[in-house]
């Protein structure tokens, strides 16, 4: 059984996990299914929405998908929540992913 598939699973017995939705994610990222992992960064994004590396990641998937104005909100949103969950990292990274798309 590959990844996606035990993630799946696992998402099955606790729907709103915000690690394994995020992995999912990821995992549909690597698989180049780029529909399927928007869906998912939105749906953790929605459920949980203190999950603060989600915002780094679907930032750049929107960038990728040439959504840059999505992509700039996204990371403005997740500053916010690295601030508010004091996640300095985040943070940083939210910052420079930012900086990079507008300058």
């Amino acid at each position: 059984m590959d990844r996606i598939e035990k993630l799946k699973q696992f998402l099955e017995q606790s729907p709103n996990e915000p690690f394994l939705t995020h992995a999912l994610a990821l995992e549909w990222v690597k698989a180049g299914n780029q529909e399927a992992a928007l869906a998912s960064f939105e749906n953790n994004k929605i459920h949980n929405p203190d999950y603060v590396g989600t915002y780094y990641h679907l930032g750049k998937l929107l960038e990728a998908l040439q959504k840059n104005k999505e992509a700039i909100e996204v990371y403005e949103a997740g500053i916010e929540v690295a601030r508010k969950v004091a996640d300095t990292h985040a943070l940083s990274e939210l910052r420079a992913a930012l900086e990079d798309l507008i300058y």
